[in-house]
């Protein structure tokens, strides 16, 4: 199920369904204040910004992101960038909820003419850790299983929001493999736990899934914060005898999986590389007081397990590898860029298999976003395929 770009229309029904939200949970004066301190912005300086320079900068003088940009991207990437460095973690919490996910999903769905999903998907509440569950044939065993841990900066996000994207991975994947599925890990935000509550919960969800499949069936994957999860994840698994039990004094091993696929990793929680860019939504400072939170108060944030881009040790990352390696895509404008070109160097040192997508001129986490806003269907589904096309090649599809 792959739906068109997103619309205004859309744009307008996300809007109906957050407000009533946002009143529930944040309060009506503090969205009312939110929504006033924007007013600026929205009126202001995103037109005037736009128009210069969009129109009155020649194309070659514009930010990498966009001279490549339609206008409707440019749009909301402007939006996006303003949200993410001046409204509060609480409120962009609400925007990426469940209640206000699902809803626009299904609104976004009947506007496809689709009643229903096309594919199963069911919510997982398992000892130690929650998710959702999506899969081609629920009544056959999965020939793969992607392990997914979304993005949001430790502090927003929710599987619910990547519903859409997750769909889309998954109509593509049933093209190369007989019944794939995908287990979204839905684990706790900041400032409500802190490490290493995500990582125990990103253990018990692969512990469930070894017990359902083999190893070798599954691929973890994730998107920026939760790329961090999933690199925490295998260095963990690759560098443990065994995990913690089973519940009755038998200790079991836990494997590592088949392959890697990670969009756009946040490899290191605070770095001096950590850079703002023209084209980039993200804001380094903010980023930098996610990380400070996620880490809490007992445990550095510059631990390796916590932030995988401080492990040098070839040998620790060697244990830590997939057998089919790692498949890793960013945007060369993004702020994590550097970081990641640090840790892909690292990997190829260490022999390890590792393949890049960078898009030139991309920003963080694009195959992500432009499922939304791609103008054509080859645009919006150029990053998936690439992942797919991986996946497919090395998993034995």
């Amino acid at each position: 199920m792959i739906l068109g770009q997103v619309s205004w229309l859309d744009c307008f029904a996300f809007l109906i369904f957050l407000a009533p939200q946002l009143i529930i949970h944040v309060g009506f004066f503090p969205t009312l204040f939110c929504g006033l301190s924007a007013l600026p912005f929205l009126l202001l300086k995103l037109p005037l910004s736009f128009i210069y320079e969009r129109i009155l900068l020649s194309r070659e003088h514009r930010s990498p992101f966009a001279q490549q940009a339609s206008w409707f991207e440019d749009i909301v990437i402007r939006c996006v960038r303003y949200a993410f460095a001046y409204i509060p973690a609480k409120i962009g919490r609400v925007f990426f909820s469940k209640w206000v996910a699902l809803p626009f999903l299904r609104f976004r769905m009947l506007r496809h003419g689709y009643i229903r999903s096309p594919l199963h998907w069911h919510e997982v509440n398992e000892s130690g850790f929650k998710g959702v569950w999506l899969i081609k044939d629920q009544y056959t065993d999965p020939d793969i299983i992607l392990y997914y841990s979304h993005g949001g900066g430790f502090s927003m996000g929710s599987s619910y929001f990547y519903l859409e994207f997750l769909l889309a991975l998954l109509s593509l994947l049933s093209f190369n493999f007989k019944n794939p599925a995908i287990l979204s890990l839905e684990y706790s935000l900041v400032p409500d736990a802190s490490y290493p509550t995500q990582l125990h919960q990103a253990i018990a969800g692969y512990k469930y899934l070894q017990s359902i499949a083999h190893p070798s069936k599954i691929v973890v994957s994730g998107d920026s914060a939760g790329g961090t999860i999933m690199l925490s994840l295998l260095l963990y698994l690759g560098n443990k005898k065994s995990d913690m039990g089973n519940g009755n004094g038998i200790e079991r091993q836990l494997c590592l999986p088949g392959m890697a696929v990670l969009i756009s990793p946040w490899v290191t929680l605070i770095s001096p590389k950590d850079k703002n860019t023209a084209s980039d939504y993200l804001d380094a400072d903010n980023l930098h007081r996610y990380a400070k939170q996620y880490s809490g108060t007992k445990i550095s944030v510059h631990d390796p397990l916590i932030s995988p881009g401080k492990c040098k040790d070839f040998s620790t990352w060697r244990n830590a590898a997939p057998e089919q390696g790692f498949f890793i895509s960013y945007g060369a404008e993004e702020v994590f860029a550097p970081e990641i070109r640090d840790i892909i160097t690292l990997l190829e040192k260490t022999n390890v298999r590792v393949d890049v997508q960078k898009a030139e001129g991309g920003i963080h986490a694009w195959p992500v976003a432009s499922l939304f806003l791609g103008s054509t269907k080859e645009e919006r589904t150029k990053g998936l395929r690439e992942i797919v096309k991986q996946i497919s090649s090395r998993m034995g599809a």
